[in-house]
């Protein structure tokens, strides 16, 4: 039986709406991307060339630690991944969720919220880095 996995990260709960919705359009189940130390506001201010999100942003490598991984990921043939656009692609805590998991033989789609930019960067900077995988579409959920 097929399943669908919706994995999100949420700064500001935007996002997690948007898998909501997406969950329910395919009857699957969620996952949160959810950090190992929650971002604070300080931590989103874009503005600042010291948060957290901008030096993590800046770094390539910046791999930010998840709270947990999705134990039964072998359940699923499709994975919906969800954040919300930095700095035109996807956040570090992104890398981190596909690295620390096996997703071979699944389709990976991507969704995302943004306030400007569309998905499409996002979709095609994911797809470059993980070319090993198999990339399904990619929504804007605004």
């Amino acid at each position: 039986m097929k399943k669908t996995l919706v994995a999100y990260f949420s700064a500001t709960g935007n996002t997690r709406a948007a898998a909501e919705k997406l969950a329910k359009e395919f009857n699957a189940d969620l996952f949160e991307i959810a950090p190992a130390v929650p971002y604070t506001s300080a931590d989103l201010d874009w503005r600042d060339k010291t948060s957290r999100s901008t030096t993590e942003m800046q770094d390539k490598a910046s791999r930010p630690a998840m709270k947990g991984t999705c134990d039964n990921i072998a359940d699923y043939d499709t994975v919906w991944i969800g954040f919300p656009v930095w700095w035109y692609t996807a956040p570090t805590i992104i890398n981190t969720f596909i690295e620390a998991h096996d997703l071979s033989g699944k389709v990976l789609n991507v969704f995302a919220t943004s306030g400007g930019s569309d998905v499409k960067g996002s979709y095609n900077d994911l797809k470059k880095a993980y070319s090993q995988y198999t990339w399904g579409e990619s929504r804007l959920m605004n």
